[in-house]
C-alpha cells in the first residue's frame, strides 16, 4: 500500500510527535513508498504566513531529505476534487482525497471526515 500523508500527519512526522508507533514505523520503512502532496506544502505555507504554524526547516527540503515522493497537482486531480461530494469543506483535504483516489494511495490522517469518501485510510 502506497501512502499519502495528510498535512497534519506530515507535520507530526516532522515534529516527531502524535503519530502512533505503528504508523511512524510504516512511514519510516524504506520499502514503503510515501508521498507528500504539493497541496500539503501549500496549506502549511499559508498557515505559516498567517502565523498559525511554524516549521523549523523548509518543508520542500524535508520531503527530499526524508525520501518522500513529491506529488504534484494535475488537471485530473483538480477536476476530481471539484466533483467530490461536499462532505469536507477544506479545499486542501479535498485535493488530497482526489489525489489518493486517482493515484491509488492510502491517506494517513487523523481527520474522521475522510472516511465519508471512497478512499483508503490509515488512521493516525
Amino acid at each position: 500500500m502506497n501512502l499519502l500523508l495528510d498535512t497534519h500527519a506530515f507535520l507530526w512526522w516532522l515534529e516527531g510527535t502524535h503519530l502512533p508507533e505503528e504508523v511512524a514505523a510504516r512511514i519510516s520503512d524504506p520499502e514503503q513508498p510515501v508521498a507528500v502532496s504539493a497541496a500539503s506544502i501549500w496549506e502549511a505555507s499559508v498557515k505559516e504566513a498567517l502565523g498559525k504554524l511554524h516549521t523549523p526547516e523548509p518543508l520542500v527540503e524535508v520531503v527530499a531529505d526524508d525520501g518522500f515522493r513529491p506529488l504534484a497537482i494535475s488537471f485530473e486531480h483538480a477536476a476530481r476534487a471539484a466533483e467530490l461530494p461536499p462532505h469536507h469543506r477544506d479545499p486542501f483535504d479535498r485535493m488530497l482525497i482526489a489525489q489518493a483516489q486517482i493515484e491509488g494511495l492510502t491517506i494517513v490522517t487523523h481527520d474522521a471526515q475522510f472516511a465519508r469518501y471512497d478512499v483508503p485510510i490509515l488512521s493516525c
